[in-house]
């Protein structure tokens, strides 16, 4: 079962695990638990999406229950403010807007025929550092590591923004298999039993298609509960602390 964070008759909205596919792709024939499918069967309708989330990225993930709502809604994402948080590799010191452009990623399969040769796209993001840690594992440079939790808010859309923005900024996300850090992902697994990407959609804020009201929802952290438990992260990423934080730091439009 997935869990509901918010659901009317037009919009319902699920706390995504990491690790699931919203949807099904030829890329991926072996397997078979879809976000999309499973919601649709738990509630017995049709349900359409109306953005995406990466596999291994956790949190936020909105459908429309119509096909008329899904096309109004897709007219308003631009305005939409999506908040993520990551754990990430050193100290992130100080808030940063970042605007760095990023050459389109292609896949190999899936995009065999585009063209390789587009210009860089406009992306930007700002960045909060939340909390920091310095933990007593040694690794090839120094006797301690240290990581930091930082909010992020990307302003654009580009795929696995997020994650490059933060390669380029030397602090890469924890658990990131393809922009990260191999060998302290390793630290994480070997030492923090930490098997996933730390990036989770914690709050994503949008009109609401019918009243026209503000629609804020909410994903609590869920897996791995320990891992974030273990320094009070848990606590700081309370429905009733992250939400006023984030209203202080980006007050609404």
């Amino acid at each position: 079962m997935l869990e509901i964070l918010f659901q009317d008759e037009w919009l319902v909205a699920v706390n995504k695990p990491a690790g699931m596919l919203v949807h099904r792709s030829f890329l991926d024939k072996h397997e078979t638990e879809f976000v999309m499918q499973t919601l649709r069967d738990q509630l017995g309708q049709h349900v359409f999406p109306l953005h995406r989330l990466d596999r291994p990225t956790s949190g936020v993930l909105l459908f429309a229950l119509s096909s008329d709502i899904a096309r109004q809604m897709s007219e308003q994402q631009h305005s939409w403010r999506k908040f993520y948080v990551a754990v990430v590799r050193g100290y992130f010191k100080q808030p940063l807007y970042l605007d760095y452009p990023l050459v389109e990623e292609l896949d190999d399969i899936a995009d065999a025929k585009a063209r390789q040769d587009k210009p860089a796209q406009a992306a930007q993001t700002s960045f909060w550092p939340l909390a920091h840690i310095e933990l007593p594992i040694a690794n090839a440079r120094h006797a301690t590591s240290r990581y930091s939790l930082v909010l992020c808010q990307p302003h654009t859309g580009r795929k696995h923004q997020i994650r490059r923005h933060l390669k380029h900024l030397f602090h890469p996300i924890l658990g990131d298999t393809t922009h990260g850090d191999g060998k302290q992902n390793q630290i994480f697994r070997q030492h923090l039993d930490n098997q996933r990407l730390l990036l989770h959609c914690v709050y994503t804020e949008l009109v609401h298609p019918i009243s026209g009201q503000r629609l804020v929802v909410y994903a609590p952290l869920r897996e791995p509960a320990a891992f974030w438990a273990l320094w009070q992260w848990d606590k700081l990423l309370e429905q009733q602390v992250i939400i006023p934080l984030i209203a202080e730091l980006v007050p609404a439009r």
